[in-house]
């Protein structure tokens, strides 16, 4: 989770200040998509909502039968993507460029946030700066986002993958074999950050935070459900709008429910305010316009270099910025 070069703009207030909450009411049902299709999420603070929405009903009201399913392994919701075992998926820009560059046929229809800080590279004590990495054992989860950080963190200080010892795991464990002293850094994604910063005297010495634009997260949908269903896509885009919304007037309600997903208290859900940047129905309109297709050619641009990917993925397609364009403000 990461992000771009997306201008710096009033993020709608997820996480911050919100309108006094309203009377809790189940929304009415419009007329339901003529099939369930599967969304996945996993464990990221600007993907909870979804939970949100299956919880207060908004799925149905914008007439799409939905059957969330969560993943506690990212990885495993990009496989089950790519490999069409669900329809839907939220997940990052770079590890679609991944999936689409191996083969698989996604569109990305939507931009949940920008990692703003909520990404980050924690190491030891004794680790000071990225240049101290070098020679040292760093754990992330292979290829996916935090391992994208990773080599953005290395090269800026003039390092390679080469230069350290590189140790793939799942985030999860990762975090865990970092704070039992096993590795000497971990790349790392929140609510997994606050499992590695337990390590006494760990911090962050490198965030998304310190590469703008590098990291959106979107939903990406098959191109199978494309072909078949737009009215479930657009029920999809449109109740995430709505969820947005939703969480704004009722916050105290969705914290707990966010919170509750995560595993995590309110308090430290609360925490990862700053690092997540929820996109708004303009700021979504703007990125498809102009800056989603200038950073899907960086990253991919990237992803090659670093030999991540064996060729540029195809781009033609990838963006479908009608979703976002027909709802109505």
């Amino acid at each position: 989770m990461f992000r771009r070069l997306l201008p710096a703009l009033a993020a709608l207030a997820l996480f911050g200040t919100a309108c006094a909450s309203e009377p809790e009411a189940t929304p009415s049902a419009a007329p339901a998509a003529t099939e369930k299709i599967t969304l996945g999420f996993s464990a990221w603070p600007g993907w909870f909502p979804w939970q949100v929405a299956a919880e207060q009903g908004l799925f149905e009201k914008n007439g799409v039968q939905v059957e969330l399913k969560y993943f506690d392994s990212y990885t495993d919701s990009l496989n089950a993507l790519a490999t069409g075992t669900i329809d839907a998926n939220s997940q990052t820009l770079n590890d679609t460029l991944a999936s689409v560059a191996g083969g698989a046929k996604q569109s990305i229809v939507l931009v949940n946030d920008n990692s703003t800080g909520n990404d980050q590279i924690i190491a030891a004590p004794e680790i000071k700066t990225l240049a101290d990495l070098k020679g040292k054992t760093v754990a992330a989860e292979q290829g996916t986002v935090d391992h994208y950080l990773l080599l953005l963190a290395l090269r800026k200080a003039g390092l390679t993958e080469a230069d350290v010892q590189f140790t793939p795991m799942l985030t999860d464990a990762a975090a865990a074999a970092f704070v039992a002293g096993q590795v000497d850094a971990v790349g790392a994604f929140a609510p997994f950050t606050s499992t590695a910063l337990q390590r006494e005297g760990s911090k962050a010495i490198a965030t998304s935070a310190d590469f703008p634009g590098a990291i959106p997260d979107h939903l990406v949908v098959t191109k199978d459900l494309l072909g078949r269903d737009e009215k479930a896509v657009q029920g999809l885009v449109a109740t995430w709008f709505d969820t947005i919304e939703w969480i704004a007037a009722n916050r105290p309600k969705a914290l707990e429910i966010m919170a509750k997903r995560g595993g995590v208290s309110v308090a430290d859900y609360e925490t990862y305010d700053k690092g997540t940047t929820i996109f708004s129905l303009e700021q979504n309109r703007e990125a498809f316009t102009t800056d989603l297709p200038a950073q899907a050619k960086l990253i991919s641009d990237f992803l090659v270099s670093t030999k991540l990917v064996d060729s540029a993925p195809p781009l033609d397609g990838l963006f479908e910025p009608k979703f976002v364009q027909a709802v109505q403000p």
